[in-house]
């Protein structure tokens, strides 16, 4: 496709404005249209970790390799400033089985690029002194996992676009596309486009079905994250730590720590108090502290949880990127490469052709 031809990504969070800014970069005439504000899905309902390692998912975890440079390496403009601050990500194990399946694992991490390596117990201790009593038999660290401020990663990119030439409109939901027509229907009227771009996250399903695409997107999950009261004093930096077993995800934020614990369902104040349950087993002197909700937010979701990222010829061409499944904001600047790549038809450097929609997928 032609530089001048004019390209519409439907959806405003952190994926949609990475590819924004990457077309946009490329010279490439892009308007980007979203629903209500800038970040206001998924991307606000994260806890702020960019991390390369996914365990058994080496392909969310090679585009996690590649945004993490990409993040890096971020242009630094007024404006447009990332915050990464470098913690690390603990993963505790408490069944042998767990230990086995992260050594079978590992070399296919090793090939994305991923470091990480199996530790024993006394120093994944080390490395979270709040780490009471619970039985463990090994861990797994990374140390390439960062604090960062999701609101202002997709500041950044969207003030990185726009000087790139990218249109933003806000406040404006498609309704419907015509991808044969290269046709946008949204309450303000209808956009032609040479091409469409959906990245629409939680609302992506009705969109690929007007496309004609058979993507298995399940159903929109909501997502909560709790925090604490505020900490005793002296509470020492901890990396982001995952206790496989439970599920229970910490970090500190601030005085307080961010927690999260898979999805609440539909009976919110059990999970709250299994998680209140888990949090005293696992961090015991954190015991008692009330716990609050810090955001709740909807979560695309694909069944193998990685990714599908693609592209229907045209003109006009339709191209996705959606069920990130909750890996968005560390596969964001990846995604909009390849979106860009696929797009120009260009070399993406990697093969694709595992992350776009396919029988294996949908089988």
């Amino acid at each position: 496709m032609s530089r001048d031809s004019r390209v519409v990504v439907i959806g405003g969070g952190v994926i949609g404005l990475s590819i924004a800014f990457h077309l946009a970069e490329a010279g490439v005439d892009v308007t980007l249209l979203e629903r209500g504000t800038l970040g206001s899905g998924a991307s606000r309902a994260t806890a702020d970790v960019v991390r390369s390692y996914f365990a058994g998912n080496p392909v969310s975890s090679a585009l996690a390799v590649r945004s993490l440079d990409a993040y890096r390496a971020f242009p630094s403009r007024p404006g447009t400033e990332l915050p990464l601050r470098r913690v690390g990500y603990l993963v505790l194990f408490s069944e042998p089985e767990q230990v086995a399946a992260f050594e079978a694992d590992l070399p296919a991490q090793r090939a994305a690029g991923v470091d990480v390596g199996l530790i024993g117990v006394e120093e994944a201790r080390e490395r979270n002194p709040l780490i009471g009593d619970v039985p463990l038999v090994a861990a797994a660290y990374s140390p390439d996992a960062y604090i960062s401020d999701t609101t202002a990663i997709v500041t950044a990119y969207a003030r990185a676009a726009e000087q790139a030439g990218a249109a933003l409109r806000t406040g404006c939901a498609v309704t419907a596309i015509d991808a044969e027509a290269g046709r946008i229907q949204t309450a303000d009227g209808e956009i032609s486009a040479d091409a469409i771009v959906c990245a629409a996250g939680a609302w992506s399903a009705s969109l690929v079905r007007c496309a004609g695409v058979d993507m298995p997107l399940t159903d929109p999950i909501e997502q909560e994250l709790l925090t604490t009261d505020p900490l005793p004093p002296a509470t020492p930096d901890i990396p982001v730590t995952l206790h496989a077993a439970t599920g229970l995800l910490v970090r500190l934020r601030g005085d307080r720590l961010l927690i999260g614990m898979g999805y609440p369902g539909a009976d919110r104040e059990s999970w709250r108090r299994e998680v209140a349950e888990r949090l005293a087993e696992t961090y015991p002197s954190l015991a008692g502290l009330a716990l609050h909700t810090a955001v709740t937010g909807l979560r695309d979701a694909s069944p193998d949880k990685t990714a599908f990222i693609g592209h229907r010829p045209g003109p006009p061409a339709f191209l996705y990127a959606t069920g990130f499944s909750g890996h968005g904001l560390c596969n964001a600047p990846a995604a909009g490469e390849l979106v860009r790549d696929l797009y120009l038809d260009q070399d993406p450097g990697m093969d694709v052709a595992a992350l776009a929609v396919s029988a294996r997928r949908t089988g």
